[in-house]
């Protein structure tokens, strides 16, 4: 059983990496389980009356996360929230990842001012993913300023960038932008960790991974192009979001049930 922990009310912001995206659960709110729902399981394991909303919708840019997000978690009255924003922005071609954390700063600023414990989260080290990688070097440009941002909020920073378990590939969806079922437990891990909270989910160790022909690596990131990166540019060409139309999966703060884990 977990140990008790300071609080009662957590809502989660952010886009798909907080929404779940990745992690497919039939028997998730929203069709989709997640890091932060996993966070929330064990809060709410070892507190009676421990309340969770998610705010997080896919393909959220920072603007609307804080346009869509912020005042409405406020208005909930959380005593915690976890925050992964800008993430989107700093994929996109020509953003000044300086420029979107003085957005963020803004946002951490506003979730901080009743008093609430805000979680920021570093980008992964995507240096080993295709076509991604090459923006390794921005990422830890914005990581940068993310730590920074923290230190001026008293903030807490979950750090993705330093947890290299991340580099396996088999913590990766098959989209290679979203997190696997495991990578979201695992991730969930990292979180309850950097809250000093105990909990009993299970460190899941891989066995090494089987060596690949070059061959085959090529083909796979062919038909990843094809199946994921071509839609994915499409849709920013064409201005649109996998998240458009889409509302939070958990916009109230409601418990949560025990047999959701």
């Amino acid at each position: 059983m977990p140990e008790l922990h300071p609080w009662s009310r957590y809502v989660a912001v952010g886009d798909s990496f907080t929404e779940g995206i990745g992690d497919p659960d039939p028997g998730a709110v929203g069709g989709h389980r997640g890091w932060a729902d996993r966070v929330a399981e064990v809060l709410g394991s070892s507190t009676p009356d421990f309340a969770y909303a998610n705010l997080a919708i896919r393909g959220r840019l920072l603007q609307g996360i804080i346009d869509e997000q912020a005042e409405a978690a406020l208005e909930l009255r959380p005593d915690l929230i976890t925050v992964s924003a800008g993430g989107n922005d700093i994929i996109r071609p020509g953003t000044d990842p300086d420029e979107v954390a003085s957005r963020l700063d803004g946002l951490v600023g506003t979730l901080s001012r009743d008093g609430a414990t805000v979680v920021l989260f570093t980008g992964p080290d995507i240096g080993a993913t295709p076509v991604l990688g090459r923006l390794r070097g921005k990422v830890a440009i914005y990581n940068e300023n993310v730590h920074a941002i923290a230190l001026r909020h008293d903030a807490v920073v979950a750090d993705m960038w330093a947890l290299r378990q991340l580099a396996d590939s088999r913590m990766w969806a098959p989209d290679r932008l979203h997190f696997s079922p495991l990578g979201h437990h695992t991730i969930a891990r990292m979180v309850l960790a950097t809250l000093n909270v105990d909990n009993d989910l299970e460190e899941r160790t891989l066995p090494a991974a089987a060596p690949r022909h070059w061959r085959e690596a090529r083909r796979d990131d062919v038909s990843w192009a094809r199946e994921y990166l071509v839609p994915w540019v499409l849709r920013r060409v064409r201005h649109q979001s996998s998240g458009d139309g889409l509302g939070p999966k958990r916009p109230e703060a409601v418990s949560v049930i025990a047999n959701e884990r």
